[in-house]
């Protein structure tokens, strides 16, 4: 299962991310081919901002988000997905429907005796305006990592930009996101996630006033079933101070 991360769209290099619909450190996993698959994600954030950035902004802090990632292979290299439909309950209780994302995730061939990995992910959707006062975003990722024995490493550098809304001319933004995994047998697995802003691309650096979010993670197989969990805390100038994340692959194809 690809445990977890995304990056943040279309926001200026001063402002704080809020926890987005997926938490994930991309990887090499693609699912069976001509298989249709569902990972649900879900994440909460008990302790963030309640004040609004922009009007009519719903801020993150209380708020549940839970999104359907469906995924279908054409090759063993070449994955489409859609994020579908991305919902949340509020911190009243409400539950709303906020858009929808696509994806197209691409992993370069390579030898079975070739212990690292690489490839590219590329994202684009439109939310609701109180989600994110840019209506569309994209994001290209970069995907690179390795396993040795029972290690994993992998690392996304993520550079995200408006494609449609009021900051349209700002600069991508950049956020890496690592991910080390030791695994304790063949179904479980323990680790740290982190995702650190970079700033933008055309200033890079301050990162102690950027949003930054490491988590404690636990990787877990029940048959089909997979689970990534994960608590995280964020620091440097946090749009969210607690989150708690799940992935949940589901076994549909």
């Amino acid at each position: 299962m690809v445990a977890a991360f995304v990056g943040a769209a279309g926001l200026s290099a001063s402002q704080a991310r809020a926890a987005d619909e997926e938490i994930q450190v991309y990887m090499d996993e693609i699912g069976p081919v001509h298989a249709l698959g569902l990972d649900v994600h879900l994440n909460y954030v008990p302790s963030g901002r309640v004040a609004p950035d922009f009007p009519g902004e719903e801020a993150s802090g209380g708020r549940t988000r839970i999104t359907p990632e469906w995924s279908y292979a054409l090759s063993p290299n070449l994955e489409l997905g859609a994020y579908l439909p991305l919902a949340e309950i509020t911190r009243d209780g409400q539950v709303e429907l906020g858009g929808a994302k696509a994806r197209i995730k691409w992993v370069a061939p390579r030898p079975a005796d070739q212990d690292w990995f690489w490839g590219l992910n590329f994202e684009i959707g439109r939310v609701r305006h109180d989600i994110d006062i840019n209506p569309w975003n994209a994001e290209l990722k970069g995907i690179v990592g390795t396993r040795k024995g029972p290690w994993t490493l992998a690392a996304n550098l993520n550079v995200d930009w408006v494609v449609q809304g009021p900051e349209q001319s700002a600069s991508p933004t950049l956020q890496a996101a690592i991910k080390v995994a030791y695994a304790l047998d063949k179904e479980t697995s323990v680790g740290i996630e982190t995702y650190n802003g970079l700033g933008t691309t055309r200033q890079i650096g301050n990162l102690d006033r950027q949003d930054n979010q490491t988590f404690a993670v636990i990787d877990r197989g029940f048959g089909k079933w997979d689970l990534n969990f994960g608590i995280g805390y964020g620091y440097g100038r946090p749009e969210d101070r607690w989150i708690v994340k799940a992935v949940v692959g589901v076994p549909i194809g």
